[in-house]
């Protein structure tokens, strides 16, 4: 009797061993399918490595007779290559691609400012062209201890002057006179004044957080060897929605770049991109920066930059079409000392909605303007362009400047 009892021990331990493994191998049939989110990840940082050319895998640029080069060797010509085209309103914004030329439907060119005038219009021809004021736009200007007097000055004596309200000066050190010129419009961001990559990723991180912060409904950073001209930029913006994804400027390369993805990966796999250079400006909606916020808001901009191992400008654009695959809109209206800015002349000079001019090294790479100051009273020509937009300002000439 005790032999059968245990027989039937040993029979009903094996069966529900049976049964307990048959479940295992029905459970992943009834799992839903897990979607892996690409949020930052807890890696080490990299080692530094302050140059952006370094970290990426640049396609051939074909060559050009009209191409130059910028300080690190890459090529910045503006060639056509493949790109799409976006159609909004009358005429076609070219996206993705290297193209910075604005053409209407019917392939006849116009004038760039006349182009970003007309509506913009979305997949079923609704416009979404909005009514927006100056004081919507957070212009972030940044700078350092050094360049507070020889460029500050002039920017708060041109184009500030014009936006005062909208305008906030990002720099590393309390200078108590720009603090009684700025006031609160002056952060200093406690960034290390080193021309670093860590320092230039801090200051834009400081610049992201401030802007959420304001409330307003775009983002636009500039250097403080930019002009900024405050309507073409508002006439800019305002053909967009800013509750939509919106990412404008001016790319410096004619090609997309590769970089090693350190965040959605080990750095085994590469993701390619556009990205607008801050030495010409760029503005970003408020609807794109608030999905920018899981990689740059409170600090993560930093790491985010440490991880993929990219300056200020190249993240920007990492986060926004490497991890959002949002489109860069390439704007010929954005302008950096990279470019050859003599080719910019007479009115079209007016129509563009930042300038720059050339640093220590090239001192005549500045825009053609003449009948107001001489090279010498005017080296950037910013102060000549000013008193074209706005001849009634005290310090300019007299004479007709038309």
């Amino acid at each position: 009797m005790t032999l059968s009892c245990i027989g039937l021990s040993k029979i009903c331990f094996l069966l529900s061993v049976t049964f307990c493994a048959f479940l295992l191998l029905l459970i992943p049939k009834f799992q839903t399918t897990w979607r892996h989110r690409d949020y930052p990840q807890s890696h080490a940082p990299p080692p530094f490595n302050a140059s952006c050319k370094s970290e990426f895998h640049h396609p051939q640029a074909q060559p050009s007779s009209t191409g130059h080069l910028d300080s690190e060797g890459i090529d910045i010509t503006h060639s056509v290559k493949d790109e799409t085209v976006e159609k909004r309103g009358d005429y076609s914004l070219r996206a993705g691609g290297s193209s910075l030329k604005l053409e209407e439907q019917d392939g006849s060119p116009t004038s760039p400012l006349q182009t970003m005038l007309k509506d913009h219009r979305g997949p079923a021809g609704d416009s979404i062209k909005e009514n927006l004021e100056l004081q919507d736009i957070f212009i972030a200007v940044k700078t350092t201890r050094k360049y507070h007097k020889s460029r500050l000055d002039l920017l708060f004596q041109t184009w500030i002057s014009q936006a005062k309200r909208q305008t906030f000066i990002f720099t590393d050190w309390e200078d108590r006179e720009l603090r009684l010129r700025a006031g609160d419009h002056m952060i200093n961001t406690n960034c290390s004044a080193v021309h670093t990559r860590q320092a230039l990723c801090c200051k834009m991180s400081v610049e992201y957080d401030k802007f959420l912060e304001s409330g307003r409904k775009w983002f636009c950073h500039v250097d403080d060897d930019n002009y900024v001209n405050p309507q073409n930029l508002l006439r800019l913006l305002s053909a967009f929605s800013h509750t939509q994804d919106v990412y404008v400027g001016r790319p410096s390369l004619d090609h997309p770049i590769e970089a090693a993805d350190h965040v959605r990966s080990d750095g085994s796999t590469t993701v390619k991109f556009w990205f607008a250079t801050g030495g010409a400006g760029f503005c970003i909606s408020r609807g794109l920066a608030l999905k920018m916020s899981p990689w740059a808001s409170l600090g993560n901009f930093i790491s985010t930059a440490e991880r993929v191992r990219l300056p200020d400008d190249c993240t920007i654009g990492y986060i926004i079409e490497g991890l959002l695959e949002v489109k860069l809109l390439h704007s010929p209206l954005f302008h950096s000392h990279l470019e050859n800015l003599q080719r910019l002349r007479g009115e079209s000079v007016l129509q563009q909605v930042t300038l720059s001019y050339g640093g220590p090294e090239n001192k005549h790479n500045v825009v053609s303007v003449a009948g107001v100051f001489g090279l010498q009273q005017d080296p950037t020509r910013f102060r000549s362009v000013h008193c074209l937009l706005y001849p009634d300002t005290t310090w300019c000439p007299t004479k007709n400047l038309l």
